[in-house]
């Protein structure tokens, strides 16, 4: 049954589900942990990018590959977040781009990454259009949003 609230309109509702899903954003975990210097994939960086996206008042939904398991660098607290589901592993032996792509046009949402997705242009260019590039600077997440990916 859909949670509904009304919006002050003549009868008219407001769905609570359909707000919440236009606040969704997908997250790809694996480029946002090795986003900083040193190739190392660090869990502060997914940390902190799902603060600022909270900040924005958006819902941060974090997908990763199944390799990112082995390469974080504090495991047992990535495992934990797996296991409370605020991390969302893609599973074993699947394209991890594909993946989040599929996920990203199932759910009209947005995908917070720096990854081109060159190899996947021509299946997804909607969602390709949906990115939400960031950088990470001394601790801090500065996001940018564009309608439209340059030419």
């Amino acid at each position: 049954m859909a949670r509904g609230k009304s919006n002050g309109t003549s009868g008219n509702t407001v769905e609570a589900d359909d707000r919440d899903d236009e606040k969704r954003v997908l997250v790809d975990a694996s480029n946002v942990a090795h986003a900083t210097e040193g190739g190392e994939a660090r869990l502060a960086n997914i940390r902190l990018v799902q603060e600022k996206l909270r900040e924005e008042g958006l819902d941060p939904v974090v997908v990763a590959d199944a390799a990112l398991r082995h390469q974080i660098d504090d495991r047992n607290r990535y495992e934990e977040m797996i296991e409370n589901g605020l991390v969302h592993q893609a599973p074993a032996g699947t394209d991890a781009d594909y993946f989040i792509l599929s996920f990203a046009r199932e759910m009209g949402a947005p995908i917070l990454t720096n990854d081109r997705f060159r190899d996947r242009a021509a299946e997804f260019p909607d969602e390709r259009d949906r990115i939400i590039r960031y950088m990470i600077v001394d601790g801090e997440v500065v996001l940018e949003r564009r309608n439209k990916r340059r030419k």
